[in-house]
């Protein structure tokens, strides 16, 4: 099992850029393919981005391709999302998520088995 901490989320205008953190708990965090998924008011949790167990593959939605970058860094525990070029429309709750399956359907988040309790990214215009 693992536990999941995001921080790094707060204000910031359009055009603007924000770096997301996540630190996870226990000695497996390798095992992991993580996941960053967001949830607007009224509308369905979106996946956002996806990194494979060492970080070789990564995975983006079609709405942050080349804004977004995530990473990972298996020796502190940690998985980052790097968001360059703000808009109002990526106002959200971000979630970071961890799942034990493999790289097959990434963007799924029903096949996501940990997930962090969220942290806020508000974009102002």
């Amino acid at each position: 099992q693992v536990q999941l901490v995001e921080s790094g989320g707060g204000l910031v205008q359009s055009g603007g850029s924000l770096r997301l953190s996540c630190a996870a708990s226990g000695n497996t965090f390798s095992s992991y393919t993580m996941g960053w998924f967001r949830q607007a008011p009224g509308k369905e949790r979106e996946f956002v981005a996806g990194i494979s167990r060492f970080g070789g593959m990564t995975y983006y939605g079609d709405s942050v391709k080349g804004r977004f970058t995530i990473s990972r860094d298996n020796a502190k525990n940690t998985v980052a999302l790097q968001m360059n070029s703000l808009k109002s429309e990526d106002t959200a709750v971000y979630y970071c998520a961890a799942r034990t399956k493999g790289w097959t359907r990434v963007s799924s988040k029903e096949d996501y088995d940990y997930w962090g309790q969220g942290t806020q990214v508000t974009v102002s215009s």
